[in-house]
């Protein structure tokens, strides 16, 4: 089509300039949306990042071994037993698995009932308090552990 000048009709090129106006016009928002989207991703990667590193620990002290409680931690109890120890520093281990709860064995020896056998010993007798889950209490004592053990190493005297 050419240009009418009377009836005010647009020719080929006008239309095909106005097509590519818009297109142009839907590409630029398109990038710009881009361009916002990338800048999200790399500001959260960035908080991720930092929120991890400054979660690390820090200055808070070493990192203490879940299934251990050593002589350092023990130092501040002398007056309690191992059970309010454990209660206090690892409650998890007094957790029941299913219908069993932890074993207690002393120096190689298993005690009876553990809340008795804990609730008997007081903390300055001891030297170190394990956990062993129900796989590494039956391979290191034989069956019998679905709630696992709690070994109780004696202080030397």
């Amino acid at each position: 089509m050419v240009y009418n000048g009377s009836d005010g009709a647009v020719g080929v090129e006008g239309r095909s300039a106005r097509v590519l106006a818009a297109h142009h016009k839907e590409l630029d928002m398109r990038l710009n949306r881009s361009r916002i989207t990338l800048a999200f991703v790399v500001a959260f990667g960035l908080a991720t990042a930092l929120a991890a590193c400054s979660s690390g620990g820090g200055s808070s002290g070493p990192r203490r071994d879940p299934n251990l409680i050593t002589a350092e931690e023990l130092a501040d109890y002398t007056t309690l037993s191992a059970l309010d120890v454990i209660r206090r520093l690892r409650p998890r281990w007094l957790q029941s698995r299913g219908s069993s709860s932890a074993q207690v064995i002393q120096d190689g020896a298993r005690l009876g009932d553990p809340d008795n056998a804990l609730r008997s010993i007081p903390v300055s007798d001891i030297a170190e308090l394990r956990y062993l889950n129900a796989s590494d209490a039956t391979m290191r004592y034989g069956t019998n552990y679905p709630g696992g053990a709690i070994e109780i190493t004696s202080r030397g005297r």
